[in-house]
Formats: C-alpha cells, sequence, structure tokens
C-alpha cells in the first residue's frame, strides 16, 4: 500500500477530529452457550448458556469505532424511557460516550437485537423493537441539539448511520444536510432502503451492495465493475453526491468520485462474523476523508478494517493498533 503519510501519522491525525454521529442506537444483546443435544420437542438445537452480554450496537458501535481511532464521538439518537433504555444509558456511561445528543422518549421501545451464539455461530437472532418514524416533535427536539452540538463541538464530520428505524427521517436529513453545509462539515451516510433516495449534497454515501441495487432498482452482478460505475454516476449526478462506496462483502470494495473509480478486492480471511463490519467501514472512511486522505487509500483501509471486525465473534469495534499493524504491514 503506497500511503501519502505514514499510518502512525495518519492514525494520529485521527484524534484531532470531532465526529457526529446520527441514527438508530440499539442494545446488541448475547446469549452464548454451548449445544451438546438437539430437542426432544422440536428439531432444534438446545443451548445450554454459559454467559450473557449486552453491548452497544447500530449508531452507538459507530460512536465506538470512532472512539477506539482516537477521536471523539458524539452521537445523537431517540431511546425509550424502559428498561433497556437504561441499560443503553448506563453501557454509554461505560464505554465513555458523551451523551449530550440523547433523547429518551416514553413513547418509544429501545431496540434491541439479541443473538444466541454457539461455537461462534449463530443460531437465532430475535428483534425487538419499534420502528415507526419519530414523531416531528421529536425531530424538532433531535434537531436542536444537532445545531447546539454543531455550535458548541464544532464536530469536523457528520455519519448518517441509518438502520431503518425511524430516527433518521427526511426532515432531519434535508436540516441537517444544509447545517453541515452552511458549516463547512464533511457528511458521510450509511443508508438503508426507507430513505436511500433522500440525501442530497453529501460528502460520502456508503451503502452495501445490495442497498446500492434496491435503491436503484437495479438488477446487476456484483462482479459487473462496469455497469456498477455507470449506475453510480447517475445517482452521484442526481443527488449531488462527491463520492460513493460501496462494500461488496467477498468481491472487497469499490469506491469513485464521479471522474475516477477503484475496485479493491478484499483481504483473505478467517471469517468469524460479518456484523458490524459496515460500522467499522463507514466510521474509518469518514477519518479518512477528514483527514485530508485520497479515495483509493481511504477504501483501502477501511477495507482493512472491516476485514478486521469480521475476524472476531459479534458486533465489535476496530483496534486502532490492530489497524495500525495491518496498515504497515500490507
Amino acid at each position: 500500500m503506497t500511503l501519502p503519510v505514514n499510518a502512525q501519522t495518519l492514525l494520529e491525525a485521527f484524534s484531532s477530529k470531532t465526529v457526529l454521529i446520527i441514527g438508530d442506537v440499539m442494545i446488541d444483546a448475547y446469549l452464548w452457550g454451548k449445544v451438546d443435544r438437539i430437542s426432544p420437542e422440536a428439531p432444534i438445537p438446545v443451548v445450554s448458556v454459559t454467559h450473557r452480554e449486552n453491548r452497544l450496537g447500530g449508531a452507538a458501535n459507530v460512536a465506538l469505532n470512532i472512539s477506539e481511532l482516537g477521536a471523539v464521538p458524539i452521537l445523537c439518537s431517540v431511546v425509550g424511557t424502559d428498561e433497556k433504555g437504561n441499560i443503553f444509558s448506563q453501557l454509554l456511561k461505560q464505554n465513555n460516550l458523551n451523551d449530550a445528543g440523547i433523547i429518551y422518549d416514553s413513547s418509544r421501545k429501545t431496540t434491541v437485537k439479541s443473538r444466541v451464539i454457539s461455537n461462534n455461530q449463530h443460531l437465532l437472532r430475535v428483534d425487538d423493537e419499534v420502528s415507526n418514524p419519530i414523531s416531528d416533535s421529536i425531530t424538532e427536539a433531535l434537531f436542536a441539539r444537532v445545531q447546539k452540538i454543531v455550535a458548541e463541538y464544532k464536530p469536523n464530520a457528520i455519519i448518517f448511520e441509518d438502520y431503518d428505524k425511524g430516527v433518521i427521517t427526511p426532515s432531519l436529513i434535508a436540516k441537517v444536510t444544509q447545517l453541515a453545509e452552511e458549516n463547512n462539515i464533511i457528511t458521510a451516510v450509511d443508508p438503508k432502503k426507507r430513505n436511500f433516495d433522500k440525501y442530497y449534497n453529501v460528502t460520502l454515501f456508503k451503502p452495501n451492495f445490495k442497498e446500492f441495487c434496491d435503491g436503484l432498482k437495479c438488477n446487476i452482478e456484483k462482479s459487473d465493475f462496469d455497469s456498477i460505475r455507470q449506475y453510480a454516476i447517475k445517482f452521484m449526478q442526481a443527488h449531488q453526491i462527491r463520492i460513493i462506496f460501496i462494500t461488496l462483502s467477498e468481491l472487497g470494495v469499490f469506491i469513485g468520485d464521479g471522474q475516477n473509480f477503484y475496485h479493491i478486492e478484499a483481504e483473505h480471511r478467517d471469517i468469524s462474523d460479518v456484523s458490524g463490519a459496515g460500522d467499522t467501514v463507514i466510521s474509518t472512511a469518514t477519518l479518512c476523508l477528514a483527514s485530508g486522505l485520497d479515495i483509493y487509500n481511504t477504501a483501502k483501509i477501511s477495507n482493512l478494517a472491516g476485514g478486521i471486525v469480521c475476524e472476531r465473534s459479534g458486533v465489535v469495534p476496530i483496534s486502532k493498533s490492530a489497524l495500525l499493524d495491518e496498515i504497515s504491514n500490507a
């Protein structure tokens, strides 16, 4: 890998950055156990529980990644006033994350994704959530938090982390992107289907391949990079997007700025769990761009970061030291 700056210097540059993350947060709950037999009641495995764990998920995992990479994350989202909302608040404190942008809404349920895992294999996932859009009044309250944070902390970048759980609305997108443009703040988007075509004038748009095809209603092969480029150009021009960055799972990543496009192959790894890899990619890419890195090396480093977390079970953030080793040895 040819980098315009030393890897250590680049990662040190991350420490001077502040990133505002707006989006759907959740608790990733894990039940770990052993499977020794099949249930006599139905053809399903019986899991003997060894331990349980709660982790920060969704946009909160992006905040963790930003923090682990040495930058300052500020999280803006909405959670319930229920028991899970209290657990989420405790997890923020345990991970030393700023809660200045968190709104507690008594009419909403805190999203929880519960996973049952045995021998590093996912056996079951249960989603307990509501996904209807937040109310107009909560949208206004959330935007007021964003305005206050932008004025007080002067973030270098804003990430929209959309999991289609209702926190990000078209109205919020329009207000925040205008605010970012007025303050010369980089904007990065990790989209989902509901709001895919609602983003205009953003710096970085990072769908995965399925989201890209669903959003553009196109039926192309993942390896057809020429067709991907053609569809990407049309979408970027229509939405005034500066950079598009498409993750292709086993085929790596594809990035372009309208003029130059690159495909970067995936590294060969022992994949344990792909959960949360997209969170790591958007976090790393945003910090690279905020630090002045070109799009090719931004994609190269982000691809490495996403691969690293896939080697660990469950949703985990990137390790700064692990990324430094990967960049240095690439």
